[in-house]
C-alpha cells in the first residue's frame, strides 16, 4: 500500500471513540535502517482544524488494528504523547 493511499484516512481510536486526526497532516517516525513506519505524529488541533496545539499524539504501528476504506483504527491502551 502506497502513503498516498492512505494519507487521506480519519484515524480513529476505538476504545475512546474519537477522531484523533487525519493521517495526511501527521508527520512520521521512520527506522533509519530498514526504511519502515514505526509511528504517526499526529497534532492536535482546534476550531475546526484551525489552530494546531501544542500536543500531539504518537500513534505506533502496531496500535493499528484495521485500515478501511475511509478510516484507520487504532487502539490507545498503549498510545502516548
Amino acid at each position: 500500500m502506497r502513503f498516498k493511499e492512505i494519507s487521506g484516512k480519519e484515524i480513529i481510536d476505538v476504545n475512546q471513540g474519537v477522531k484523533l486526526g487525519v493521517l495526511g497532516q501527521s508527520d512520521l517516525e521512520i527506522d533509519e535502517q530498514t526504511g519502515q513506519i514505526e509511528a504517526f505524529i499526529v497534532p492536535s488541533y482546534k476550531w475546526f482544524g484551525l489552530k494546531k496545539e501544542s500536543d500531539e499524539v504518537l500513534i505506533r504501528w502496531r496500535n493499528i488494528k484495521v485500515i478501511g476504506e475511509d478510516m484507520i483504527v487504532v487502539e490507545s491502551d498503549s498510545l502516548s504523547d
